[in-house]
């Protein structure tokens, strides 16, 4: 299996600086947040994605992501430390998000609302389960999932690196089929378009074009956010 990938980040049409980071490395790919209204976000998410970029990509997948396991958690460590030395109580933190692939399997790992999708037979698939104050709402059946995008809390999430002292990372495997899409997307794209929106995209033959238009249809529906995405397609050998 050949991967093809494009990357796209834009401060948005709101934001002074751009808090988001990305990684692209062979058959290892991550999207970190930094926290927004928080200290130093772009620090966070620069050490985030500094702490995943020497993980091998001769290992074996498990070996990487076990490896990519313990870049976040010293990554966690560092943020702590970091907070800590600023002599105040603010949080340094970052959302991930990343995957990892070999000739057959896939491996995401993630904190945070940063998101994973797979598009596989025209069929869209979240990754990911976003780890913020609406999605407990819904999972408890406080808020209907069609009104958590314009919750007024909607920007408060749970889980992320440099946020407790145990950082705590969900992960989900799977196979990887000729023609699967990955996305990986902070919530500045996630938040302004739809699943069916990125399932069209992610079927088009074009990525480039795709990507352009992804970041266009952002700023035209003003993008508060930076925006910050990747999309790895599979390919037979």
């Amino acid at each position: 299996m050949r991967f093809e990938c494009v990357t796209r980040t834009h401060v948005g049409c709101r934001r002074k600086i751009n808090e988001d980071s990305l990684l692209s490395r062979p058959c290892l790919w991550a999207v970190a947040d930094g926290m927004g209204g928080h200290e130093a976000g772009e620090v966070a998410s620069s050490l985030v994605v500094e702490m995943l970029g020497p993980v091998a990509a001769d290992s074996s997948l498990e070996s990487r992501a076990a490896a990519a396991h313990s870049a976040l958690q010293e990554a966690n460590r560092r943020l702590l430390v970091m907070a800590q030395s600023a002599g105040n109580a603010r949080t340094i933190g970052s959302t991930v998000v990343l995957v990892a692939t070999d000739e057959r399997s896939f491996s995401c790992l993630w904190a945070g609302d940063s998101r994973a999708y797979l598009a596989r037979a025209g069929v869209l698939t979240q990754l990911t389960r976003d780890h913020s104050l609406v999605q407990q709402l819904v999972d408890s059946g406080d808020l209907n999932s069609s009104a958590a995008a314009s919750h007024p809390n909607a920007n408060i999430i749970t889980r992320a690196v440099g946020a407790a002292d145990e950082l705590v990372i969900d992960s989900v495997e799977g196979e990887v089929h000729a023609g699967d899409v990955f996305l990986l997307a902070s919530d500045g794209l996630t938040r302004l378009i739809g699943d069916a929106e990125i399932l069209q995209e992610l079927g088009a033959c074009d990525l480039e074009a795709a990507a352009d238009r992804l970041i266009g249809t952002c700023l035209d529906r003003k993008a508060p956010d930076n925006v910050t995405f990747i999309i790895v397609k599979a390919h037979r050998a």
